[in-house]
């Protein structure tokens, strides 16, 4: 928009004065004072599109409080935030809370990425499944929400390595047939240098990985290969001792 932030926020401020009492359909949703650090809630008749109010901060005493003062508030769109939950089942109770489109959207996106991330992006196809011997129960983490994190990455790793060996067993199959390099890459859609090394390999070509520096834990591979054997399974200690030994936490 060709508008300066000042124009906008004179005009949503304008917008405010205008208070309507019969709102039965309510938007709310945070906007920011000064972003990360301070946020204040908006308060959008949906039927009539417009502002009604600004609260000057986000919790869920101001949504309750606000909300009591309108009675006849039948629904509330509201994002995820869980203030927002809380302040409508205090305030207004007998509404019916709903996700707006736009969380809607994100929600589905976010889903979509979590999906796509252990599918095959090398040859478009579904969600690959879990190949034999792979025991996500042997990651350890010190709480359940880092466990699921942890296993999220493994899985997703393991995903782009069975992505990448069946693209290699493709190039070999359509080398087999006679097809040249610029054919088989544009018959899979990858770039042609990626092709290049699969048809010129005899085996699945392994990634080229950075020499590890004291900076980084590949760097005491061996030493926390030990230190696990024996036992020494706590994350802060093991850090504790490699940074001991020369590794520098940025």
């Amino acid at each position: 928009m060709p508008a300066s932030d000042d124009t906008l926020l004179r005009q949503l401020k304008r917008g405010a004065t205008r208070k309507t009492i019969d709102v039965r359909v309510l938007g709310i949703d945070d906007w920011s004072w000064r972003k990360g650090e301070g946020y204040g809630t908006v308060m959008v008749d949906l039927e009539r599109r417009e502002v009604v109010d600004v609260l000057p901060g986000r919790s869920a005493e101001e949504t309750a409080d606000w909300l009591r003062q309108h009675p006849n508030i039948e629904v509330v769109s509201r994002d995820r935030c869980g203030l927002y939950a809380q302040g409508t089942r205090q305030g207004a109770p007998e509404a019916r809370q709903v996700a707006d489109r736009f969380h809607l959207l994100q929600n589905m996106r976010e889903r979509i990425e979590h999906r796509l991330s252990r599918s095959d992006k090398g040859l478009a196809c579904p969600s690959l499944p879990r190949a034999e011997g792979e025991d996500v129960g042997l990651i350890a983490c010190s709480t359940p929400g880092r466990q699921v994190i942890a296993e999220d990455r493994y899985l997703k790793r393991l995903a782009h390595q069975r992505s990448r060996q069946a693209m290699f067993e493709k190039v070999q199959i359509l080398k087999a047939e006679g097809r040249n390099i610029r054919g088989i890459a544009l018959e899979m859609g990858v770039n042609w240098r990626t092709v290049r090394k699969g048809v010129h390999a005899n085996e699945m070509p392994e990634r080229r990985q950075r020499a590890p520096t004291p900076k980084s834990p590949r760097y005491f591979q061996d030493y926390l290969a030990g230190r696990w054997a024996k036992g020494c399974r706590g994350g802060r200690q093991l850090f504790e001792e490699i940074q001991q030994r020369g590794v520098i936490a940025e």
